[in-house]
């Protein structure tokens, strides 16, 4: 009896809720350290606009118990839940910590326009400065008898940038103000590249003063810590690109910064002590050099790496306790070890729940399409396309199998970066497949072979599509105030190419082999008939809305959602909502062409499963293994200039995973593609719109 009720989706549903449930209460418990931390979700006004953040309160912590303030903050595209390692493990440790979402991050907004060529000028400068204001005029934090403040800044990449013009800014203000509202401050992920836009490095170490001041730089960072070309060997200006092992110790930038000698050597993980230098303001000297603590560190690990890192977070541990001794209260725990660390209990159990939450669909919608009106979205069922026995059909099937595992990794570089070369290559290709189209519809229709006249004309008809897509890639998607979030912009164009490319594939098979063995329009799971895709569409609609009903509510009462690493599950402010409703027609023709081509290469064969999703995410699987294996083999990255990119992989590549299995789950469930091409468009479009940089003042 148990047995069967498993194999129901009763059965499973309760499984998924289970997941959820128990993996959100056990992320809340480590999340708050057993109940010793209470984390309240704050928001509050800010010069530039209004800030979101998780503020991280110990117990005893308050207005008659000030203690030193973290405010640590995430990296471009990220939020606040970004930096749970190091606002769990000082949280634990008796400091207060605001972990906060930068502006046009997380729930955080800009105020102002912003014209969509100065998009990249604004959250990053100003959020960590902003942010310590408000956290110096909070009667909880900690200061000295003049007014200074115990308050550290620390964030990952661009969070590192700002955390690093905070301190620059602070001082600036120091000086008219007559104290400081920034104690210490650590950038993970960040060097002086970006903030020396603001101010040369000379003066950004000056204004650091007497602060204590670190750097985390991983040897493999995919962006950052790089030899000036001055510094470079013949053999290094050769690599175009950042995506290459470095040691920001042995820097001219890296030295300089720890005060060390340019024909010596720097020892990572060492603080040393410096003379900043004088503060200049129009080459006049408006405050002395002071002493101060600098230190950096190195470990293994890349850009993303650092804030799912033991390591990383042990190096931001040393650090505070560091910087904090001597001004520290007596509920601060030093005694507790750098190794001793719990975030990534809660890091598992936030993952316990993800997996609950995508495996919560299938069962759901298996009782949904139960209802009245939701069961229409069910059709007769329909044979599966037959797949090629022996051959040259065998042989051409492979083929092309393997060319459609292969070219959307091959692509991904030109098509996300929609680079010149790369660009009219496509083009120039799209040209001659327009004239073989056209060429062969002739023939076909003038020699009344049908089949070749027909396919060959909608073969001319894509390659015409792909054409006008590759020809005009710099006006689709365009980054502006309806297309608002750059990455998606660049996913979005990446997954209309490869959409393409797979109906010239399937067309050419259709007509050309397909058609002859008896395979029929009915086949493909296209089913034409309204109420069916009204009924999907309903379906879809219900089972993401209570998907995510149960996110909120989980939410709501434990304080966690469902995420890990870099995939996230988050919930969203209506901006989300609106800007998803934009990107959906563009995600749906994707899903669609994806629902159809996994079902009709994969149904009815062994493995079929295993085969859907190598055929969804096998060639950027092994785009990734490539890239890295020999980054970390040889010192540089088979695509040198890939940094961000590569990073994206990281969350879209289980999401495709998963939305293989439902292509080919809910096919199986109402014998056409609409159900699973509307959950996978409308639950993944949410995904991603909600979980980046999303600028709603574009103009």
């Amino acid at each position: 009896m148990a047995k069967s009720l498993w194999k129901k989706p009763q059965g499973l549903l309760i499984v998924s809720l289970a997941l959820m449930i128990i993996g959100s209460f056990l992320a809340g418990m480590f999340h708050t350290s057993f109940y010793s931390v209470k984390v309240k979700e704050i928001s509050f006004d800010a010069d530039h606009g209004q800030l979101h953040g998780l503020l991280y309160m110990p117990d005893g912590a308050g207005p008659d118990n000030p203690r030193p303030v973290i405010v640590t903050t995430h990296g471009y595209l990220n939020s606040k839940e970004m930096q749970d390692a190091p606002a769990i493990e000082m949280s634990r440790r008796g400091y207060i910590v605001l972990a906060l979402d930068m502006y046009d991050h997380g729930d955080s907004r800009w105020t102002a326009d912003i014209p969509a060529a100065q998009m990249f000028s604004t959250f990053w400068i100003y959020s960590q400065f902003d942010a310590a204001k408000y956290i110096y005029d909070q009667p909880y934090t900690l200061k000295d008898e003049t007014g200074n403040a115990y308050v550290a800044v620390s964030g990952h990449s661009m969070g590192g940038f700002s955390s690093l013009l905070a301190m620059y800014f602070d001082e600036m203000n120091a000086l008219q103000s007559g104290h400081r509202m920034i104690y210490a401050g650590i950038a993970a992920g960040a060097d002086f590249s970006y903030a020396g836009a603001i101010a040369p490095q000379d003066q950004l170490q000056a204004a650091y003063g007497s602060r204590t001041v670190g750097i985390l730089g991983g040897k493999y960072d995919e962006f950052f810590f790089n030899k000036s070309d001055a510094e470079k060997t013949p053999s290094e200006l050769e690599v175009k690109g950042t995506v290459r092992s470095k040691d920001f110790t042995a820097t001219l930038s890296g030295k300089s910064f720890l005060g060390v000698p340019a024909d010596q050597q720097a020892e990572a993980g060492k603080f040393y002590t410096v003379q900043s230098g004088d503060v200049l303001v129009e080459e006049k000297a408006v405050r002395p050099s002071e002493t101060g603590e600098r230190v950096i560190y190195t470990p293994n690990q890349t850009h993303p790496w650092n804030h799912f890192s033991p390591t990383a977070t042990a190096d931001l541990i040393k650090f505070y306790n560091h910087a904090f001794t001597g001004v520290a209260t007596s509920d601060i725990r030093s005694d507790i070890g750098t190794g001793n660390q719990i975030w990534w209990l809660k890091e598992a159990f936030n993952g316990v729940a993800l997996v609950g939450f995508f495996l919560m669909f299938v069962p759901l919608i298996s009782l949904l399409l139960k209802a009245p009106f939701l069961r229409k979205s069910v059709t007769e069922s329909v044979a599966a396309v037959s797949a090629p026995a022996t051959g040259l059909p065998k042989a051409l099937y492979w083929i092309a199998f393997a060319f459609s595992v292969l070219f959307p990794a091959i692509l991904f570089p030109t098509l996300m970066d929609k680079s010149e070369g790369g660009m009219n290559t496509l083009i120039v290709i799209s040209l001659v497949l327009l004239g073989l189209g056209v060429v062969g519809a002739i023939a076909g229709f003038a020699t009344k072979k049908r089949n070749i006249g027909t396919g060959s004309a909608l073969l001319a008809v894509v390659s015409l599509v792909l054409w006008l897509v590759f020809d005009n890639a710099s006006s689709i998607l365009k980054l502006g105030s309806a297309f608002n979030e750059p990455t998606t912009n660049q996913v979005g164009y990446w997954a209309i190419s490869v959409a393409l490319i797979v109906v010239l594939l399937m067309v050419a098979f259709h007509y050309f082999l397909n058609k002859k063995a008896g395979t029929s329009f009915s086949h493909y799971g296209i089913s034409l008939k309204p109420v069916a895709i009204v009924a999907s569409l309903c379906t879809a609609i219900i089972a993401v809305v209570i998907g995510y009903a149960l996110l909120f509510a989980l939410q709501g009462v434990f304080g966690t959602d469902f995420r890990l690493w870099v995939l996230a599950v988050r919930t969203f402010e209506m901006e989300h909502v609106v800007t998803a409703l934009r990107y959906l027609p563009f995600f749906l023709f994707y899903y669609f062409v994806s629902v159809v081509a996994l079902n009709t290469n994969t149904r009815g064969r062994k493995g079929g499963y295993l085969l859907s999703i190598i055929l969804n995410v096998g060639g950027l699987v092994l785009w990734l293994i490539a890239q890295y294996g020999k980054d970390f083999l040889t010192g540089v990255s088979l695509y040198p200039g890939q940094a961000l990119n590569g990073i994206l992989l990281f969350a879209l590549v289980p999401c495709l995973v998963v939305a293989a299995i439902y292509a080919r789950k809910l096919f199986e469930k109402t014998n056409n593609v609409w159900l699973a091409s509307f959950v996978n468009t409308i639950l993944f479009t949410m995904i991603t719109v909600a979980n980046t940089a999303l600028f709603w003042n574009l103009v």
